[in-house]
């Protein structure tokens, strides 16, 4: 069991049956009663955001979370299927856990895992990917003037804005948060 002084950010607790991270706190000490910590918990399951009020004492159960470095394998329709290297088994995901960026996942990618009770939460991608151009349009003379973009599509089947520079063949740096063009990488 955690005390209230234990209330830090990224703590995970374990709250009406969910599990729950520490997003934001403060501590309160009012002039009169006795002091407690303001607190905000994002459900690890939903998402939502909750505020509680912590009082001086009182004790908050530790949500049986973990995190585990996976490796991406392969598609089998609508899922993705991750290895875990240290204990060599596979888990299978629905590409909705991963979200938006699931067409940036290539072969042998690593990604973070959040696990609650051997069930998976969440599946995080690094913060970049190194992609190559396997289709798009040639830019056009005089079209330079601005940041001027034209959309490309990867070797994952992905597409995303690039730069008029950018050609087939190219590898280029995405960002997997904003799905967005970061830098050409050198071949």
């Amino acid at each position: 069991m955690y005390d209230s002084s234990a209330i830090r950010k990224g703590l995970n607790v374990l709250m009406d049956g969910s599990p729950y991270t520490v997003i934001e706190f403060q501590f309160i000490k009012p002039g009169k009663g006795a002091s407690f910590t303001r607190t905000k918990f994002k459900n690890l399951l939903t998402g939502s955001v909750v505020e509680r009020n912590i009082r001086a004492g009182e004790k908050l159960e530790p949500a049986d979370v973990q995190t585990r470095d996976m490796q991406f394998i392969r598609r089998e329709g609508g899922d993705l299927v991750f290895r875990d290297p240290t204990k060599d088994e596979e888990v299978t995901v629905s590409a909705d856990l991963v979200g938006a960026a699931h067409d940036l996942l290539q072969d042998n990618l690593r990604c973070t895992m959040v696990v609650f009770n051997e069930l998976p939460i969440d599946v995080t991608l690094p913060l970049v990917v190194l992609l190559k151009v396997t289709a798009t349009e040639p830019g056009a003379h005089g079209d330079s003037v601005g940041n001027v973009q034209k959309p490309a599509t990867l070797e994952t089947g992905a597409t995303v804005n690039v730069p008029l520079f950018v050609r087939v063949g190219d590898t280029i740096k995405i960002d997997t948060r904003t799905r967005e063009y970061v830098e050409r990488v050198a071949s």
